[in-house]
């Protein structure tokens, strides 16, 4: 008798150990083939019918979503007109990608349309309880890291070795655009540069945020560069090498980066608008409505307004010795008293005041005169005055020393 019970036991230990297996077993084929949890741009996607789609040439908000069924017995139009104020209709661009998020079951029933303007950017257009637009971004992390590399072919190509961007080219030619000419960089040439990089949820690569140092050895001689702001107020950065000199000269040449000068600094010229001879003490710089206008050197807005003549104008004083004016614009960007840098957009290209077309007079005065800045030798920068020297040095230390620890490494210095 003893020996059945023991048998007994024993039977229903295996069959409960045996069941228990097979409901594990099940449990686990469950997950495994459990859908995968998808999360875009605040939405579950698992909960939805999800269609991505291209905004193509001729398609409009109303005839992307026309044939779907709106809350509330709502239609198209009144849609449009619910939300014309919180997002841009005219905005939407050919090419970039939207995402209809429809009711899993009744699948032309549309819930939510999320317009992407880039990578980071975006457009969420909540129809489920009540509209909404809501402009939103991806978060970003920002990653830091120091390179070193010697030229082999173009900066491009070394820059796609060394698994950066080849955006980076062009930032570093504008920050050395006054010191090194990039179209001359050989072989052998040597650089370094820390940087920030923007990454989409810690993975997309999403582009250069911005550089912290960066120096270049060209034709045997060593270039370095720092962002620094010299004034509290200072919008820009702008860039010094390792004394404290400014890697720009004074004065850009022109105050547009495109143009074409249509009437040049004369001591007689027939005015377009008052039909008579006068002294033209400006050039103007033909260009597109709208195109930005910058300050030529670093300075504080000593007026900015509109007369008749001038229309909207900026004036700016860059030292005791040198002011210049912008007229003409369309928009202005900054105020009386502010200080801008170098470069820094002021204004609008425009044709307000006496202007037939287009474009921006610039004017130029040294020591209360005007002359023409083609035919009178320009400044180089400023030096900082020894206060500032000395701060700016001591808060370039640590960049410094990344980058020259990094090119020890590199090249075994």
């Amino acid at each position: 008798m003893k020996y059945l019970t023991s048998l007994l036991l024993l039977l229903t230990a295996v069959i409960a150990c045996d069941t228990k297996n097979k409901k594990e077993e099940k449990q686990e084929e469950k997950i495994e083939n459990a859908e995968p949890v998808i999360k875009r741009y605040g939405f579950v996607y698992n909960d939805f019918h999800v269609v991505n789609d291209t905004i193509k040439s001729g398609d409009t908000f109303g005839t992307l979503l026309q044939n779907y069924v709106l809350p509330d017995s709502m239609n198209v139009h009144q849609l449009t007109e619910k939300i014309r104020d919180s997002f841009n209709l005219r905005g939407m661009k050919a090419g970039k990608p939207y995402v209809l998020l429809f009711d899993k079951q009744k699948q032309n029933d549309l819930k939510a349309f999320i317009y992407v303007k880039d990578k980071i950017h975006y457009t969420v257009i909540d129809l489920r309880d009540s509209v909404a637009v809501l402009n939103k971004k991806r978060p970003l992390s920002i990653k830091k890291r120091t390179i070193a590399a010697e030229i082999e072919g173009s900066l491009s190509e070394t820059l796609d070795r060394e698994g950066v961007s080849a955006s980076l080219a062009p930032k570093l030619a504008s920050v050395y655009a006054y010191s090194i000419d990039f179209f001359k960089i050989q072989k052998g040439d040597k650089f370094a540069v820390t940087l920030y990089e923007n990454f989409i949820e810690d993975s997309i690569y999403a582009g250069i945020d911005h550089i912290e140092s960066t120096y270049f050895q060209h034709r045997g001689r060593d270039f370095y560069a720092f962002p620094y702001k010299l004034k509290p107020g200072q919008r820009e950065y702008s860039y010094y090498d390792e004394e404290g000199k400014a890697l720009k000269s004074m004065f850009l040449k022109a105050p547009l980066d495109y143009y074409r000068i249509s009437s040049k600094f004369s001591g007689k010229r027939f005015h377009p608008v008052q039909k008579r001879w006068k002294a033209h003490n400006g050039t103007d710089y033909a260009a597109p409505h709208g195109t930005p206008i910058k300050a030529t050197a670093a300075g504080v807005v000593s007026r900015a307004g509109y007369t008749s003549g001038n229309g909207n104008f900026v004036k700016i004083r860059h030292n005791a010795t040198y002011s210049t004016q912008y007229l003409h614009m369309s928009k202005i960007l900054v105020k009386k008293g502010e200080y801008v840098a170098q470069g820094q957009v002021i204004g609008k290209v425009g044709s307000t005041g006496l202007a037939t077309g287009p474009h921006v007079c610039y004017r130029f005065w040294k020591n209360g005169v005007q002359v023409d800045p083609f035919k009178v030798q320009l400044p180089s920068a400023e030096p900082m005055a020894e206060k500032d020297r000395l701060k700016y040095i001591e808060y370039i230390k640590p960049f410094r020393k990344e980058l020259d620890s990094i090119l020890k490494v590199k090249f075994k210095e």
